[in-house]
């Protein structure tokens, strides 16, 4: 069978080498892919969001199953592309995939569920979200109701912050039509975990739990990023917690999306908090996250491969989902001046001494130059490790990062403090 991976970063990168390991696969395309992706799949540059492209692409190269990484294209409609001619595609529907491209969407959604989540209030014009912050007050979040790559969320900690938030969304419009609206949302307290899911639309089954790192810098300090290194399972999701995360929050999801006519199939991604009230929901996303996919992927015993096609054909009740008993952990070596303006076209040098440790390295931002891999991203690698303990997985990862070198690298070297100080 033929594969087709969407997307370029570090997450498909894990995807397409998981999927390799199904003896069924032939080939693997990805669209555009990376140098990382070029050593195991053909790498084609076609544009992402060019649904008559991408299906064109697929039914000329008798593609049995496409896998859609990043959030853009799920809500740019790419399945509903696919379905509709006859193609298999593993992800969410435009619509369903509202629950990542509309906070407002996900919120009342879960305000209408009785799913636990932060109080919440939603505006559409700036002057009357800085009247609420005045009476509400800080710490408070601000968030852009669209998809902002990421960045659409302040943790504001006075009201000067929060009222700058709003002007910097709204009045600015840093992030576009994503920033018409605004979510204002309670600020919780607590340690905080992900949970991605595969899901047919009825049946919803949890991956190992998994904690990223969004500060820049050691200790939590610094300004947000993309996440600078994760690790598998975390923790502080223990097996209580797991079940009552599945009865309270994910499997009424699931029926929720499907009563308001738009059922979830795909991989669901919840970004939980534990608060002194039980655990709620911060954020819901589309697709697999990124760097948790890095260290949740490497840890699954059963076929990825058959576990998508049950999520598409709506079988996964029947279908098993095995880990293996190990520890994974990521670390992401960042570009100098990220996560603010940063260095491109910088070489790399040392992949493959690293991955001789035994360490898979994950491609984030990197291109080709005249042979040589450089630098194009602000997270360029993950450096992932899996070992019996997660002690022993850091020892390893780090080891391997030692390996590589290119000018203005950074990364944090307190990757699953949590998990050790357990």
């Amino acid at each position: 069978m033929n594969l087709l991976v969407i997307g370029s970063g570090g997450r498909e990168h894990a995807l397409v080498s998981k999927l390799k390991e199904n003896n069924k696969v032939e080939k693997i395309y990805c669209i555009p892919g990376n140098p990382g992706i070029a050593e195991l799949a053909e790498c084609v540059e076609i544009d992402s969001m060019d649904n008559n492209a991408l299906t064109a692409f697929a039914a000329a190269h008798n593609i049995s199953l496409t896998v859609v990484g990043p959030e853009m294209p799920l809500s740019n409609g790419v399945v509903d592309a696919f379905r509709a001619k006859g193609l298999t595609c593993f992800g969410p529907t435009q619509a369903a995939a509202r629950i990542e491209s509309s906070k407002t969407f996900a919120k009342e959604l879960m305000e209408k569920y009785d799913i636990p989540t932060a109080k919440f209030a939603v505006f559409n014009h700036a002057d009357a979200a800085k009247d609420y912050l005045k009476i509400q007050g800080a710490p408070v979040v601000v968030k852009a109701d669209g998809l902002a790559a990421g960045k659409g969320v302040v943790v504001a900690m006075t009201l000067e912050e929060a009222l700058a938030a709003v002007d910097m969304i709204m009045s600015d419009g840093v992030f576009g039509q994503a920033g018409s609206q605004v979510v204002i949302e309670e600020f919780l307290v607590g340690e905080e975990a992900s949970i991605l899911a595969f899901t047919d639309g009825k049946t919803i089954i949890p991956m190992v739990a998994a904690q990223d790192h969004k500060r820049v810098y050691d200790n939590d300090q610094g300004p947000n990023t993309g996440g600078m290194g994760a690790y598998a399972p975390a923790p502080v999701i223990t097996p209580a917690i797991r079940e009552q995360v599945l009865k309270e929050i994910l499997e009424p999801t699931i029926k929720a999306m499907e009563r308001e006519g738009c059922p979830y199939s795909g991989c669901l991604y919840l970004g939980l908090i534990m608060t002194d009230d039980g655990p709620k929901v911060i954020e819901f996303n589309a697709r697999f996250g990124d760097p948790e996919t890095q260290v949740v992927l490497p840890l699954l015993k059963s076929d990825l491969v058959t576990v998508m096609e049950a999520c598409i054909n709506g079988t996964l009740t029947d279908t098993a989902v095995e880990w293996k008993e190990e520890a994974a952990v990521c670390i992401v070596l960042a570009a100098g001046g990220y996560p603010a303006e940063y260095r491109k076209g910088d070489s790399i040098h040392g992949i493959e001494e690293a991955q001789r440790q035994g360490a898979y390295v994950f491609h984030a931002g990197t291109v080709s130059q005249n042979g040589q891999v450089v630098t194009n991203g602000g997270r360029v690698l993950g450096v992932t490790a899996t070992s019996k303990d997660i002690l022993q997985a850091v020892e390893k990862a780090y080891k391997a990062v030692e390996k590589i070198k290119f000018n203005g690298m950074h990364y944090r070297s307190d990757i699953a403090h949590r998990a050790i100080k357990r």
